[in-house]
């Protein structure tokens, strides 16, 4: 007999199929057993009138009759004839992945990663992040798009300054990408508009929930701007597709977190850096020192300030300090200390960072001198700029840190498959 799909099940009520999935949960209660099955669509009650010879974890082949029970969460259950332990736990199973919450502190969580992932409540956390990557790459290419790939193992640090992974390769020195951000670039004066999906690395030393060394990044490069707002207007309906889409497909995953997706709206405000710090410090009492950008605490009461003057989840900081951002980003022709820079803020946390770029040659050479940046290495990027690249700019987007913030959870490092910080490595 073929095998059904536990999303499959209403259709053949009354009729003898076979399951096959991981026996989330076993109780016998002498007289009566359940067996709880989970397949990669769903979850369905098996109901027997005898012992079971199955555990909880084990990968289990099912043959039963379909009955319709509105006691039932899902409206159905099996009544199971046959059951076959297809591979069985030699262990008993570290983790209970039968309960609703999973109880777990979070370094237990991540130690034992191979299993907690199994447990319904983290799997919908990943089922969510997969509508989020699709809706993203579905968006994009609506958009006008093109899909790129582009290297991790670089000869010259992408970003500069001293948060980059060195590594031997062959007999030279290399860096992994701290951002595709160069490759983007280049990649204008091709296709005019790109994005990439694809892991980026960060040699900081946090101990934070909002970081780890090793995240993937949803980027974007737009070629012919007039300006950065130009690239926020874009990013602005780039989101508000997205979220409408995950929250169409992803509600049942959402409610298993108590999370709404939040509306995106039509045009997020925007405000200057020096602006939102002294609201700040006149409204919240907290000051912002004049040299940093803003920190951690100031994102949380500028999304406080954004969410009661504007009712928005969303605000753009604009105008970031020129010793504050990359080689590459277009100083501000009123304010030479300034930057067509930008941060997107969601729920009081930066999620988005992007610019306007340099786009000539001779102005980017001498933004690289006055910031100590040495052309050596990337002589490949540098002389793109010698062949007519358009006024551009563009986005890279920590697809985690949207998780993380959409279904409120404690730390980034929940959102991640196989989470590297500092001190971990493994799984």
């Amino acid at each position: 007999m073929d095998r059904t799909l536990i999303k499959d099940i209403a259709d053949c009520v009354s009729k003898e199929i076979v399951i096959k999935g991981r026996a989330l949960n076993v109780r016998d209660l002498g007289n009566v057993s359940f067996v709880l099955v989970q397949d990669y669509t769903g979850t369905i009650q098996t109901v027997w009138d005898k012992k079971v010879d199955a555990k909880m974890g084990d990968a289990v082949e099912i043959s039963g009759l379909v009955k319709k029970d509105d006691r039932s969460k899902t409206g159905y259950e099996i009544e199971g004839s046959d059951l076959k332990v297809v591979s069985k736990c030699i262990e008993d199973c570290p983790i209970d992945i039968s309960k609703p919450e999973s109880n777990l502190q979070l370094t237990t969580l991540l130690d034992l990663r191979p299993i907690s992932l199994r447990h319904p409540k983290v799997q919908a956390i990943f089922k969510l992040y997969d509508l989020l990557l699709k809706a993203y790459e579905s968006v994009m290419r609506e958009e006008g798009f093109t899909e790129i790939k582009t290297p991790k193992i670089l000869e010259a640090a992408s970003e500069g300054g001293a948060n980059f992974f060195k590594i031997d390769y062959f007999e030279k020195e290399a860096y992994l990408a701290q951002s595709p951000q160069l490759y983007k670039q280049i990649m204008v004066g091709v296709f005019e508009r790109v994005f990439e999906i694809g892991s980026t690395f960060r040699a900081e030393p946090h101990f934070t929930t909002r970081h780890v060394n090793e995240y993937i990044s949803l980027d974007a490069e737009i070629g012919f701007i007039d300006s950065f707002l130009d690239v926020t207007e874009i990013l602005n309906k780039v989101l508000r597709k997205i979220f409408v889409e995950v929250g169409k497909e992803g509600q049942q995953y959402l409610e298993m977190y108590n999370a709404e997706m939040p509306k995106v709206p039509e045009k997020i405000p925007h405000i200057k850096l020096a602006e939102i710090k002294k609201i700040i410090k006149e409204k919240y009492n907290y000051e912002i020192l004049e040299s940093t950008d803003i920190d951690p605490e100031g994102e949380r009461l500028a999304g406080r300030w954004a969410q009661e003057e504007h009712g928005s989840d969303f605000l753009f900081v604009t105008h970031y300090p020129w010793q504050e951002k990359p080689f590459y980003t277009m100083p501000s022709d009123d304010k030479q200390d300034e930057t067509e820079g930008f941060d997107l803020l969601f729920r009081g946390m930066e999620i988005v960072t992007g610019s306007q770029r340099i786009n000539e040659y001779k102005a980017l050479i001498e933004n690289m001198e006055k910031k100590g940046v040495k052309p050596k290495g990337l002589e490949f990027y540098l002389d793109v700029f010698k062949f007519g690249m358009p006024p551009h700019g563009g986005w890279g987007m920590g697809s985690e840190r949207l998780i993380q913030q959409i279904l409120g959870l404690k730390s980034i490092k929940e959102a991640v498959l196989f989470p590297r910080d500092v001190k971990r490595l493994s799984p």
